[in-house]
C-alpha cells in the first residue's frame, strides 16, 4: 500500500505542475539564464585582471576618467562614472519598488515606477555613450591608442603602447557588452510596461513578468559594480 502511494505521488511530480524550490518554470529559466551570463562576465573581467595585474604598468584610472561633460579640461576623477553608478543603482530601486506594486496588483503604480526604469537605463546608456565618445577623442578604440606624447598623460609611470591597447580593447569589449545588457533590458522593459498599461498581467491575476525581467535588470546592476571595480577603482 504504501509502495502503491509513493508510486501515484511520484507520478504526479513527474507528470508537471510541480514548481521546484518554489518557483515557476519563468524564473526558474531566468536563473539559468542570468548563471550562464555570470560565467561569461567573470571570464572576461578575469582575462582584464589577469592582464593587469600581470604588466608592469597599466593606464592609471584617476588620469584617464577624469573628464565630466560640459567642462573642458576638467580635473575631476571618477566623478562621473560615479553619477553613472548611481543613476543604474537608482533604476535598480525603481525595479524593486515595481515588483512590489506588481504583487500588490496596483497596475498605475507598476506603470509609474517601470517608466522611471526605463529613463534611468536610458541616461546611463547616454552617459557611457558620452564616455566612449570622450575616450575615443582621447585616442583610445579597438586597435589604436593615442600617440606616444600623448599617452603619457595617462599613466603615472612610464607609458606602454602595449599595455595601453590591451586596456583599450578590454574596456571597450567589456563595458560594450554591459551596455548591450542594458540597452537589452530597456527594450524588455518597454515591452513589459506597454503590456502592464494593456492591462495583459493585470487580467492573468499575477505581475510575474515584471518580477523576471527585474531579475535581469539587477545582474546587469550587480554586473556593473563589478566593472565599475575593476576598470575605475583598481
Amino acid at each position: 500500500m504504501a509502495q502503491q502511494q509513493l508510486s501515484v505521488k511520484s507520478k504526479a511530480i513527474w507528470d508537471g505542475g510541480t514548481e521546484p524550490f518554489g518557483a515557476s518554470y519563468g524564473k526558474l529559466m531566468m536563473w539559468f539564464f542570468l548563471l550562464s551570463d555570470a560565467f561569461t562576465f567573470s571570464s572576461l573581467l578575469l582575462a582584464y585582471g589577469a592582464l593587469r595585474f600581470s604588466a608592469p604598468v597599466w593606464p592609471d584610472p584617476d588620469l584617464v576618467f577624469k573628464g565630466v561633460p560640459f567642462m573642458d579640461h576638467a580635473n575631476l576623477p571618477l566623478v562621473f562614472v560615479g553619477i553613472m553608478t548611481f543613476i543604474l543603482i537608482m533604476s535598480s530601486v525603481t525595479m524593486v519598488l515595481a515588483v512590489e506594486a506588481g504583487h500588490r496588483g496596483a497596475k498605475n503604480e507598476v506603470v509609474k515606477w517601470m517608466l522611471w526604469t526605463i529613463l534611468g537605463g536610458l541616461a546611463f546608456l547616454g552617459c557611457q555613450a558620452w564616455e566612449w565618445t570622450h575616450l575615443h577623442h582621447d585616442g583610445f578604440w579597438w586597435g589604436s591608442t593615442p600617440s606616444a606624447e600623448h599617452l603619457k598623460e595617462f599613466f603615472a609611470g612610464n607609458p606602454s603602447q602595449d599595455y595601453a591597447q590591451q586596456f583599450a580593447n578590454l574596456f571597450f569589449t567589456i563595458t560594450g557588452f554591459h551596455g548591450f545588457h542594458v540597452f537589452s533590458g530597456v527594450v524588455i522593459n518597454v515591452v513589459i510596461l506597454i503590456n502592464t498599461m494593456k492591462g495583459t498581467y493585470e487580467r492573468r491575476g499575477h505581475y510575474e513578468m515584471v518580477e523576471k525581467v527585474g531579475l535581469y535588470w539587477h545582474f546587469v546592476d550587480l554586473v556593473w559594480v563589478f566593472v565599475f571595480t575593476f576598470f575605475y577603482l583598481v
